[in-house]
């Protein structure tokens, strides 16, 4: 067993949603808690979860790579996400998502040599409004992040590493 006898529970809990013949429905949701726990799905995982719902790991596979929320690659500790489609671009995404480049001293798809941060592009989050967007983690949502608000979260999470 790669996961905790929790993410297991968790699981089930998500399979128990759907019909017994159904239980594959949950991969979206097996694989949401094991990246929870594990900070991406790997191979092993992937194939984890699979066994689990008893689904080729092929069809677990091709749900990995086709949704950008799975992490298929090892990351940092944070992920940092950073809009860059057009609306949000034209609210300053592309000018925040450089100084993130340069403040951090990496490229999109790229992790801090000390391990803690991962910048990734990202598609619409829904804030247009609220450009620039970051989401820390896949989970909090970080709005009109200009370059003070973007040391204070990088300073925040650093210090809670």
């Amino acid at each position: 067993m790669l996961l905790s006898e929790q993410a297991y529970r968790d699981i089930d809990r998500e399979i128990a949603k759907y019909p017994p013949e159904q239980k594959q429905s949950a991969v979206m949701a097996a694989l949401t808690i094991a990246q929870t726990e594990q900070g991406w799905v790997s191979p092993e995982i992937i194939r984890d979860v699979a066994a689990y719902l008893d689904m080729p790991a092929i069809a677990v596979q091709e749900v990995a790579t086709f949704y950008a929320m799975y992490n298929t690659h090892k990351v940092g500790k944070y992920t940092l996400t950073i809009c860059t489609n057009l609306p949000c671009a034209l609210q300053g995404s592309t000018q925040a998502a450089d100084y993130l480049k340069q403040k951090l001293g990496i490229d999109f798809h790229e992790t801090t040599p000390d391990g803690l941060f991962t910048l990734l592009e990202g598609e619409c989050m829904g804030a247009c409004g609220d450009a620039p967007v970051i989401i820390a983690n896949d989970k909090h949502m970080c709005c009109r992040m200009q370059p003070e608000k973007i040391d204070a979260l990088i300073q925040e999470l650093k210090e809670s590493a």
